[in-house]
């Protein structure tokens, strides 16, 4: 008899969507560990949760089972070990894992209702080589063809994300994001934003992260996962929101290039702003996104506070060499990792673009929001 399996893929409450996920708890024959059950149900089931919550403007919540036990894998943990360099993984031990992980819970688990899978490790960053990944759609791909399936033939829908147990809260979200985004187009929607050719780098770890954020600095987890461990994440950028459909286009402010327009922009992060983005389409993949980020709710986690000015480009799928498919506009290059990048009334408070035709100016501030003119040159 399955020990889960008695609720639909996603139920719609009071306009809620719920998306149910499987955490996998694995350990390895070799590698001790004192992880609770709990403790992985509380980091799932209230943690992640609560962050989703707030960045989907209550959108979205997570109802999140745990397995029972703990799933002996049948390997040693060097076995299954990778590179903590994206681009140098060995992708056979992310499927050795994933597929006996899958095979260890296929007799238990009724896969169906679930809209997405993570494998939680009784196991160290240390032991394992990386923190947390998205193995599908991540390393493994994002093709339909190569569409996860366990011993007995159930398909696991979704994804399926890898973490230690040691995971920050915003690497818990980053790799679930890559999952809950999906794929369109043979794209992910929602990407890593940090330069994977930078990250490849050799060095020490955290450092030559850090210094992979090129596009979108500390100003979004799908860049950065967090600005300081000890810190929860912060809030998620306009861009991010809207690739996973958490943005009410209501709370778009369209603004087409030629036009002048006064905006009142209220912070990204309060959900009764009545503008929260104002968007500048270019052409019909390109577009300038604005954003007001301010310390409210996961955004005090934030490098600053102030006015941030993307450039958007549709037609690129990954960062790799140099090219995102998003970037900040950065207010103060002399700030290093994108610290600087906001812009604010008595700093840099305008933003011109030649080619385009475009000025972006921040008029006035009012309390937590600003009021800002877009205009042509």
């Amino acid at each position: 008899m399955a020990l889960f399996g008695c609720l639909t893929t996603q139920d719609i409450t009071h306009g809620e969507t719920v998306e149910k996920g499987l955490i996998i708890l694995v350990e390895f024959p070799d590698v001790r560990h004192d992880v609770k059950r709990n403790f992985v149900q509380e980091r799932f089931s209230r943690g992640l949760n609560y962050y989703i919550k707030e960045m989907s403007y209550n959108k979205v919540s997570l109802e999140i089972d745990v397995t029972r036990k703990w799933n002996k894998m049948p390997d040693s943990i060097s076995r299954y070990k990778i590179s903590s360099r994206n681009l140098e993984v060995d992708k056979s031990r992310v499927r050795k894992l994933i597929d006996d992980a899958l095979d260890a819970v296929d007799r238990d688990v009724d896969f169906s209702p679930y809209s997405f899978t993570a494998i939680l490790m009784g196991a160290k960053l240390t032991d394992y080589g990386m923190i947390g990944l998205c193995g599908y759609p991540g390393m493994l791909g994002w093709g339909s063809q190569d569409a996860l399936k366990t011993k007995s033939g159930q398909v696991v829908k979704g994804g399926v994300a890898i973490f230690s147990f040691q995971a920050h809260l915003g690497t818990l979200f980053h790799d679930i994001a890559h999952i809950l985004g999906g794929v369109k187009g043979g794209k992910r929607m929602v990407p890593c934003l940090y330069d994977h050719d930078l990250q490849a780098k050799p060095g020490p770890m955290r450092e030559t992260f850090v210094d992979a954020t090129i596009n979108m600095g500390f100003w979004d987890p799908m860049s950065c996962h967090y600005y300081k461990r000890e810190l929860p994440p912060p809030g998620i950028s306009s861009w991010t929101k809207m690739r996973l459909n958490w943005m009410d286009p209501s709370k778009i402010k369209v603004v087409k290039p030629g036009d002048k327009a006064e905006v009142t922009l209220g912070p990204l992060q309060d959900g009764s702003s009545e503008i929260v983005v104002v968007k500048i389409p270019l052409s019909e993949t390109t577009y300038y996104l604005v954003e007001n980020r301010q310390p409210v709710g996961f955004d005090k986690h934030l490098p600053g506070s102030g006015v941030l000015i993307m450039y958007a480009d549709d037609t690129i799928a990954e960062c790799r060499h140099g090219k995102a498919p998003v970037k900040l506009v950065n207010a103060d290059p002399s700030v290093p990792h994108l610290e600087g990048a906001a812009f604010d009334i008595g700093k840099k408070d305008s933003f011109q673009d030649e080619k385009n035709g475009i000025r972006i100016q921040l008029k006035e501030k009012r309390g937590a929001s600003y009021n800002i003119l877009v205009s042509p040159l």
